[in-house]
């Protein structure tokens, strides 16, 4: 799963990026470079499971993050700039709340929506002249020879295109099975989950449950296939270097619960619909990533291929139970383990056995 992280330059971006993949990187004055890494998602199920097993190796699910650099207006037009993000799966925009006179903001003053506004903007310009050079390829064709699919593909096009012209991104219409099939080829920014990272200063780091009505914000709640995550950078960059303990103490200092960066992984999730099966043993506790609503069979593909294709049956725990029970055996003797076959549909925090054919 990846993530592409944007935002205008002095909003805390590439900080963001530091923050969720502990990666070291530097940036240059008037140079906006793209940076790659990985996050791993945090689940306290797999200590608690590891407690019981010993595993020699802990596995967590991950996120790889995309940071391009920050965005201005003449880099958003050009499509190579925003390359790296056309394979994300989510865009996370970093908008400033924070006022801080030493990093002056680009737009000369601190108002998030006419950032959030600006930069949703640029996108669907951007996605609108790559639909409109299709348009004419397909409508070329259409008067060469009349086809079916090509008709259906421009009739399409036209929906999308009268929806960008009216400055709506794509990810607020709603498509049928095959049309996101014939769109995913293009990879349209705007069509993207969008996650809004407010980043606010230390001031406000006690009061997050009210940052939306305190900085007007109320109408991204009503966009569709969008979350809201406020977050500070200030703080959590401090948390970065910290031991568990000493991250605690700080996070209590400020009156936070939960750093922000778990905060921004698990919004990650939900917004994508996704979530964790597990695999216990002595050789390795692992954390899979697969969408809500998988079957059983296509979780098995996620470890192998082989797998799915030579599927018999899964053995299932929940995860809890299995802590209590201490072990598979006991779990079994319990019947806390179910035998499902390949249809059952996976729930997070299950941890399967898979039995396959080789």
């Amino acid at each position: 799963m990846q993530t592409g992280i944007i935002g205008l330059s002095q909003t805390g971006k590439t900080s963001l990026f530091r923050i969720l993949t502990r990666a070291h990187v530097e940036t240059r004055a008037g140079q906006s470079e793209t940076h790659v890494g990985i996050a791993r998602v945090p689940d306290r199920r797999l200590i608690k499971l590891a407690e019981v097993f010993h595993p020699k190796k802990i596995t967590y699910a991950t996120i790889e993050y995309v940071d391009i650099g920050g965005l201005k207006q003449d880099r958003v037009k050009d499509s190579a700039s925003l390359a790296p993000l056309r394979e994300a799966d989510a865009l996370a925009h970093v908008v400033r709340l924070f006022d801080d006179p030493s990093i002056p903001h680009p737009n000369g003053s601190i108002d998030p929506l006419r950032d959030i506004e600006s930069l949703d903007l640029d996108l669907i310009l951007n996605d609108l002249d790559q639909l409109e050079r299709r348009l004419e390829r397909v409508e070329k064709d259409l008067k060469k020879k009349k086809d079916p699919q090509s008709e259906a593909e421009f009739a399409l096009l036209q929906r999308c295109k009268a929806a960008l012209d009216s400055e709506k991104p794509l990810r607020e219409m709603e498509f049928k099975p095959e049309e996101l099939k014939a769109l995913s080829g293009f990879q349209f920014l705007t069509q993207r989950p969008m996650i809004y990272v407010l980043n606010i200063g230390d001031d406000e780091a006690a009061q997050m449950d009210g940052v939306i009505e305190r900085h007007h914000l109320e109408k991204l709640r009503e966009k569709p296939k969008t979350a809201i995550v406020p977050f500070c950078g200030k703080i959590e960059a401090e948390l970065v270097d910290l031991s568990d303990a000493e991250a605690a103490e700080l996070m209590s200092a400020y009156g936070l619960t939960e750093s922000g960066r778990d905060r921004l992984i698990e919004a990650t999730y939900a917004l994508l619909g996704l979530i964790s099966f597990l695999t216990s043993g002595e050789p390795e506790v692992r954390a899979w990533t697969i969408v809500r609503g998988s079957t059983a069979q296509k979780a098995a593909g996620a470890i192998h291929s082989d797998i799915e294709r030579g599927f018999i049956k899964a053995e299932v725990v929940n995860w809890e139970d299995l802590l209590a029970a201490g072990g598979w055996a006991l779990a079994r003797e319990r019947a806390k383990v179910r035998l499902e076959g390949k249809e059952y549909i996976v729930r997070d925090g299950d941890v399967i056995l898979f039995r396959h054919s080789s």
